[in-house]
């Protein structure tokens, strides 16, 4: 049963919600410490050693540990949260701290099997990231079986943010599969197809979580009715499954992000 607290409570003071947010501020701090060591340094954005992953791996998953604990405060007690809820946050910590170590040393941190140690490092940031997905898994169902302590709005936008944080977890693990089979084939591994770009669906929802919320947020900041509110975050919910439906019909097409032949072929000069 979703209520009307409100929503500036301090639900980081939530014992499960703790670590998560440690880790969060961290990896947050981390991602944008990177940014400014690329500035600095400059070299490509692009490319399997790069400060990209640094930066958007720190970023990304420093604001998904701070959604988990938000989703996780919000959610009532069951036995083995506090340990459950350290355990994820230090699970992503890790994992992101493989990805950071990598470029440090100069090589890549995915499909990279050139020495024993790239190998084993690549597997264990598989491992660590199939643990946190299950995990999300978890407490996904768990905002749809639970009492949340939510308004409505609120709930939808979490609900469905969440939703979209798992799938683009699924989508993450087929990056990794479709990028292994390419590799063992000679075949450059983050693309799909002719040149359809697995990551792309994968990123476009990410991080539905933070932004659905914070639209529900900001419509009763503003003083939106009710029903205002929750038509919002169901349009912003629509919208944001369109994206994905898109960046999914490109990949899997084999096209580019924004390669759009009907458009192509309208401007193709006759």
């Amino acid at each position: 049963m979703a209520d009307d607290r409100p929503l500036g409570e301090t639900w980081w003071r939530d014992p499960r919600a703790r670590q998560l947010v440690l880790v969060g501020v961290v990896l947050v701090a981390s991602g944008l410490a990177h940014a400014v060591v690329w500035a600095v340094l400059g070299g490509p954005w692009e490319g399997p050693v790069t400060w990209r992953k640094p930066i958007l791996f720190g970023i990304s998953g420093g604001l998904t540990s701070l959604s988990a604990a938000w989703v996780w405060s919000r959610l009532p007690w069951r036995r083995g949260d506090a340990w459950l809820a350290a355990a994820t946050a230090w699970t992503l910590g890790v994992e992101v701290l493989l990805i950071d170590l990598q470029r440090w040393r100069g090589v890549a941190s995915h499909f990279n099997r050139a020495t024993p140690l790239d190998s084993f490092l690549y597997d264990a940031m598989g491992v660590l990231i199939l643990v946190v997905s299950a995990v999300l898994v978890d407490l996904t169902v768990r905002l749809f079986r639970a009492p949340a302590v939510m308004p409505p709005e609120m709930l939808l936008a979490a609900r469905a943010g969440m939703v979209f944080l798992v799938i683009s977890c699924g989508l993450g693990i087929w990056v990794s599969v479709n990028g292994d089979l390419r590799v063992a084939q000679g075949l450059e591994p983050e693309r799909y197809g002719r040149a359809g770009v697995p990551k792309f669906p994968h990123g476009v929802v990410i991080h539905a979580i933070q932004w659905l919320p914070a639209i529900a947020w900001a419509a009763r900041i503003a003083g939106f009715t009710a029903v205002a509110r929750r038509r919002l975050v169901a349009l912003a919910t629509l919208v944001t499954a369109l994206l994905l439906a898109f960046a999914l019909t490109q990949t899997l097409a084999g096209r580019g992000r924004f390669e759009l032949p009907a458009l192509a072929a309208i401007l193709q000069p006759r």
